[in-house]
């Protein structure tokens, strides 16, 4: 096993390229709202704060081309598109919900910690 994981080092380790694309804090939020319900661009755009309209394509076509979401034109005027979780996007809600989980038990360590750091960054 330790030469499977070992390969993740190399720069074409494909799992490389895929955490390169999808474990970002968009990705995460864009499928836990996923999650939910199918959602549409707009509704992206309002529900993550500080999301800019190109931060939000680029995402939305990674985790389209990953085969995580799928991605539906809407015969509607005007034209809207919806997104949704596929199968194997659902397949992440268990190791993401369980990072999600470590970050808010440990936040207060976290934040205890960055403030200790930037106490002694700047002495």
């Amino acid at each position: 096993m330790p030469g499977k994981v070992d390969n993740v080092f190399f720069a074409d380790c494909a799992a490389r390229s895929f955490f390169d694309q999808v474990a970002n804090k968009w990705s995460v939020m864009i499928l836990t709202v996923l999650e939910e319900k199918p959602t549409r661009f707009n509704e992206f755009m309002r529900r993550l704060e500080g999301i800019t309209h190109k931060a939000l394509t680029q995402a939305l076509r990674r985790l389209e081309r990953n085969g995580l979401i799928s991605r539906r034109v809407l015969a509607t005027s005007p034209v809207a598109v919806e997104y949704s979780i596929t199968d194997l996007g659902r397949t992440l809600q268990v190791p993401f919900g369980a990072v999600y989980e470590w970050a808010i038990n440990h936040l207060r360590h976290i934040e205890e910690a960055q403030e200790n750091y930037d106490a002694r960054a700047n002495t």
